[in-house]
């Protein structure tokens, strides 16, 4: 471990401080599939090793406690083998928003259906299709939940009720894409806005969608440029939006550590920069991850993060999705963040192994 470049010169303080957060959280709801990498037993004893190690002994925690494993796509006929994976980021936007509909406050943030039964990882039910990850209860059984554009047009409105107002839709449309946001009410309080399930219909992203249409170039696709495009072509926006039939349901919560992001899939506050999405049908949440190359913004040749939380489109066993922090500048470091990355996973060494 000690030979991965960049090791010696990164900060384990903080990554140690992730990992105890992330082993201190109540766990995936729901719980992640028995079959993903990752040795619960083991990951469980080094979170209990690590609850009394000194920030000094952070680097030695890790590499007394783990075993690096570089993740490498093997060679496929022509096709070499590949030791890059994808890193990009995310955040927490910082909208505006009311607790009451008014003027300047539009667009509503719904609670999670009463009806909306969410399927667990790799989990089926008679009659609805694999591709859809959750459903709507009938007296018949499931069926598939309502797209977007239904739920726009009323189809769930017996079932939810707004938790939140925001200025419009494209703010709604943000804070659903990042998964998780703050807002700011008018008297000055700020308030988390959480997720809390989705319609599982499938995802689609508005950046590919904007390029394959020609509205807008690929190179320079920022969070601010196609939100921007979107407010001033309000008929295209609306169509696009609807494009994606992935809708997300959400709660409000007091902001108890603004220095934190909202808690990620596996139940914890998320770290900024130290804090990763993975793939949760391949990897256990509370692995550590070294991830091999320069981030922007960021000193050194590599970096140490914890996966904690998931997303729609993070796909793979080399694919992540690291989050940067709350706001405006968050949000243009996650733009900035779309970079080939080296992989290494941090397994827990098995109960009993001899330890340096």
């Amino acid at each position: 471990m000690s030979a991965l470049p960049g090791w010696h010169a990164d900060d384990a303080a903080a990554a140690l401080d992730a990992f105890r957060r992330t082993c201190a959280a109540p766990g995936p709801n729901p719980p992640q599939a028995a079959g993903v990498t990752g040795n619960p037993a083991d990951l469980a004893a080094a979170c209990a090793a690590a609850t009394d190690v000194g920030t000094d002994k952070a680097k030695k925690f890790f590499e007394g406690r783990f075993s690096a494993y570089r993740i490498v796509r093997p060679a496929n006929g022509a096709e070499p083998e590949r030791r890059a994976g994808f890193l990009t980021g995310y955040f927490e936007p910082e909208l505006v928003g009311s607790l009451e509909p008014g003027p300047g406050y539009a667009a509503p943030v719904l609670a999670r259906p009463d009806d909306l039964v969410t399927l667990a990882p790799g989990e089926t039910a008679p009659g609805l299709d694999a591709i859809y990850k959750a459903g709507r209860r009938t007296t018949t059984g499931l069926e598939p939940y309502p797209d977007r554009a239904a739920i726009e047009d009323g189809a769930v409105a017996a079932h939810t009720r707004p938790v939140l107002w925001l200025r419009d839709a494209v703010d709604l449309f943000v804070l659903q894409v990042q998964g998780s946001g703050r807002a700011r009410l008018p008297d000055g309080r700020s308030v988390r806005v959480l997720y809390d399930g989705k319609n599982g219909q499938p995802y689609t992203s508005i950046g590919k969608l904007l390029v394959a249409e020609g509205h807008l170039p690929l190179n320079g696709l920022s969070l601010e440029r196609w939100t921007t495009w979107l407010r001033a072509n309000p008929d295209h926006a609306r169509r696009l939006m609807r494009m994606n039939k992935s809708y997300i349901f959400f709660r409000v919560e007091p902001v108890e550590d603004a220095r934190l992001g909202p808690p990620g899939a596996a139940g914890a506050p998320l770290s900024p920069g130290r804090s990763m999405a993975v793939d949760g049908n391949l990897w256990r949440y509370g692995l550590p991850f070294y991830l091999e190359g320069k981030l922007p913004g960021q000193p050194g040749r590599g970096h140490l993060v914890v996966a904690a939380d998931t997303g729609s489109a993070i796909l793979g066993p080399a694919r992540g999705d690291l989050y940067v922090g709350t706001g405006a500048k968050a949000g243009v470091a996650a733009g900035d963040l779309h970079d080939r990355m080296g992989f290494v996973v941090l397994l827990p060494k098995p109960i009993g192994e001899p330890r340096p």
